[in-house]
């Protein structure tokens, strides 16, 4: 019985880490399709911030990927309280969710 829920725990990790990278590439695929990397990118600060410093921006907070979800969505942010215009990420709503999910996990 050990033995077969030792299986069962492998290939549950494995498929795990198997699906993850699937929806990384699909992330970045969605973020490259929306011209996302001409302002920014994982870990440098460039027009825009990194994917890193929004993730630790938001890190704890119970409404990140809602905020996020919705700004990309709208097309518009708020930075330091003043609305910024901001291009609308395009694909469906699981893309949005997986693309906001990649960013937090940076």
């Amino acid at each position: 019985m050990k033995t077969a829920g030792m299986l069962i725990l492998a290939a549950g990790l494995g498929w795990s880490v198997t699906s993850r990278a699937q929806d990384t590439a699909k992330a970045e695929a969605a973020l490259r399709s929306s011209g996302c990397p001409n302002c920014h990118s994982v870990s440098a600060e460039k027009y825009g911030p990194s994917y890193k410093s929004l993730a630790a921006k938001y890190k704890g907070r119970a409404d990140a990927a809602a905020r996020i979800e919705g700004e990309l969505r709208s097309g518009a942010m708020k930075v330091d309280g003043e609305a910024v215009k901001h291009a609308a990420l395009k694909g469906s709503d699981a893309d949005v969710k997986n693309v906001v999910a990649y960013i937090l996990s940076r």
